[in-house]
């Protein structure tokens, strides 16, 4: 893990999205957290530990399955999401795309179809807790206040890809230019000030925060399916809501844990 320092950080942008309005300041106390989002390997150990079950894998009427990303050729509505999501019913952490995927030779990516409940139980058996948006967000920004990405101001310093995000015509065609079409494994690009990996692009990570109506969490940092032509939010300000009890191929977390500083 990583210690991020005590601080006032501002939060929002006005620049982009309703939902990342108004900019506020908000108090920080200094915290440690992952270096990296929790990854295949890991969980499988906390699997193996307590013998966890997560929703996507649960029988009954209101479990099982996940969300997965899987476009036509022939997408004519991009507002329709029905059109390029598909709920699958086999969709678990093991199979992250469905049925026919698998995690073998994956550990060090970051682990995704985990719920809410799901990321908080990992969390509380490793003796933490799931980051507050505030806390996240001071993390991201890596102590560089008011820039709109994780690194900087420029979108590509020197024409360098610095997050895993979309490129190409989507929702059609990832073509990978930045390295990874997909997801990618945790570390691949260079860290933020703080040395934290992933904090912009790659997967969206869930926080403690309510998004303000029952049921659904803020989560944060954008994922490998955020495009610059649709929705451009592999960003620190940048949030949307998750729902509790589902789980997508694009959603994972990272932990946190409210220590003492180091000496």
């Amino acid at each position: 893990m990583v210690w991020v320092p005590p601080g006032t950080v501002q939060l929002g942008s006005e620049d982009f999205f309703p939902e990342e309005r108004p900019v506020r300041s908000a108090q920080v106390d200094g915290f440690w957290i992952g270096i990296h989002e929790v990854t295949n390997g890991e969980f499988a150990a906390f699997v193996e530990a307590t013998g966890y079950v997560t929703l996507a894998e649960r029988d009954g009427p209101d479990v099982g399955g996940g969300g997965v990303f899987g476009p036509g050729v022939q997408v004519r509505d991009w507002s329709d999401i029905r059109t390029w999501w598909r709920f699958d019913p086999r969709a678990s952490w093991r199979q992250p795309q469905g049925r026919s995927s698998t995690i073998e030779g994956r550990d060090s990516w970051p682990v995704v179809q985990i719920a809410y409940e799901d990321a908080l139980a990992y969390a509380r058996w490793r003796g933490h807790d799931l980051p507050g948006e505030a806390e996240w967000e001071h993390a991201a920004r890596g102590g560089i206040d008011g820039a709109p990405y994780v690194w900087g101001d420029e979108m590509r310093p020197d024409g360098a890809f610095m997050a895993n995000h979309w490129q190409g015509v989507f929702p059609v065609e990832d073509s990978g230019a930045d390295g990874h079409a997909g997801l990618a494994p945790v570390g691949c690009y260079a860290p933020n000030g703080y040395g934290l990996y992933d904090m912009a692009g790659n997967v969206w990570e869930w926080t403690q925060d309510e998004w303000g109506q029952p049921g659904f969490r803020v989560i944060k940092g954008g994922s490998f399916l955020c495009s610059d032509s649709y929705c451009h939010r592999y960003r620190p300000a940048a949030r949307q809501p998750g729902d509790e009890r589902f789980s997508t191929e694009h959603l994972g977390f990272r932990t946190l844990w409210r220590g003492p500083a180091p000496d």
